[in-house]
């Protein structure tokens, strides 16, 4: 039976969606290997200095790619984490004659989604990790060359600075999954659960559009906690989706407030650094605003803002004492609601154990 997504589809469609790259042929191009390699390492160490987190699975390593290169190790992802949903499409469609013509018209759809993103992409760390896969194949922080290039170009960014400064916050997140011995199966059972919550009737689908339609009438945006798949959830995948959207505002906090706090001293531009993105983050118009709701970036982007609020006000209450006790098991990272109210996880923080 052939597979409801056609990856070969979607590879080609994102590839020639990802736009042209002028400055993969830059002669600066070749100094970002060598800098990476570095800063990643320094990132490393200031990262475990500020934060106390200790990498389980030995040194971190880069990859500077170009955008093809970063679409082709999302489209593996993708294919690891999806299975399960995909067998499940696969089960209902079947092998008629419409199957080709879905598998390809999903590929498609995929494709211009990692298309898109691989333009605006400047760094991701990969916690994916399959025992039958190669090695040095997996746990790996990219850098899409190109778009680092032209992000210091148009802004006249100090490469060494801003190099480093990204480092810090891929490396947050390397120390997150790494450091933390459960937080990376937690995760990624998380997703499998979310896969598996999905139920693919075509009825259940449309009264889910349905309902989202009536949202929009009464002025509630249903796409802005977590684009299209928030429009396809049922109640049980719903609350899944809320548990991963907690966790994920609380990583992306970290990662920003870590990244500032462990650069300090070297990296005397990151506010400048921090202010840049976060306007190029929420700048989008028109079918760009649209496109970013839809496949759930926005909603993505909310997670900063509300990571960091929580992260302040836990650490006015009790400090990094506090914090750290987000790390220490999957009951006590805070639900969507406690990143929304921080009392209420530090309330729960702090109820004897046993309270109800």
């Amino acid at each position: 039976m052939a597979s409801s997504v056609d990856w070969s589809v979607a590879e080609r469609i994102a590839i020639r969606a990802s736009g042209s790259e002028p400055f993969a042929r830059s002669y600066h191009y070749d100094s970002l290997e060598p800098d990476f390699t570095r800063l990643t390492a320094l990132a490393e160490e200031l990262v475990e200095r500020e934060t106390g987190l200790h990498s389980l699975a030995g040194p971190a390593r880069s990859r500077v790619t170009d955008r093809a290169g970063w679409i082709r190790a999302n489209i593996s992802a993708f294919q690891r984490l999806l299975t399960p949903l995909i067998e499940k499409f696969d089960d209902r469609i079947g092998s008629g004659m419409a199957a080709p013509i879905t598998s390809r018209l999903a590929g498609a759809e995929l494709g211009m989604v990692l298309g898109w993103m691989s333009g605006r992409v400047l760094g991701q760390y990969d916690l994916l990790v399959v025992e039958e896969q190669d090695p040095l194949e997996q746990d790996i922080v990219y850098y899409v060359g190109p778009n680092v290039l032209a992000i210091e170009k148009r802004f006249a960014f100090p490469p060494e600075q801003f190099r480093l400064w990204l480092a810090l916050h891929e490396v947050t997140h390397r120390a997150q999954f790494t450091g933390v011995p459960w937080l990376r199966e937690h995760f990624i059972d998380l997703v499998h659960q979310t896969v598996g919550a999905v139920d693919p009737d075509p009825g259940r689908l449309f009264e889910n559009f349905s309902r989202a339609a009536a949202s929009w009438r009464s002025g509630t945006n249903p796409l802005a906690e977590g684009g299209i798949a928030t429009l396809i959830a049922g109640p049980e995948q719903r609350a899944i989706l809320d548990q991963v959207s907690g966790m994920m505002s609380l990583l992306e906090g970290h990662g920003d407030v870590t990244m500032d706090r462990a650069g300090e001293g070297l990296v005397p531009s990151a506010g400048r650094f921090g202010e840049v993105l976060r306007e190029r983050r929420s700048s989008a118009r028109g079918f760009s605003k649209v496109f970013q709701q839809l496949i759930g970036l926005e909603a993505k982007l909310n997670q900063y803002a509300r990571g960091e609020a929580f992260i302040a006000a836990v650490e006015r209450e009790g400090g990094s004492n506090l914090l750290a006790r987000a790390w220490e098991s999957a009951s006590n990272l805070p639900t969507l609601i406690e990143i929304r109210e921080p009392h209420r996880w530090i309330e729960r923080m702090r109820a004897p154990l046993g309270a109800a």
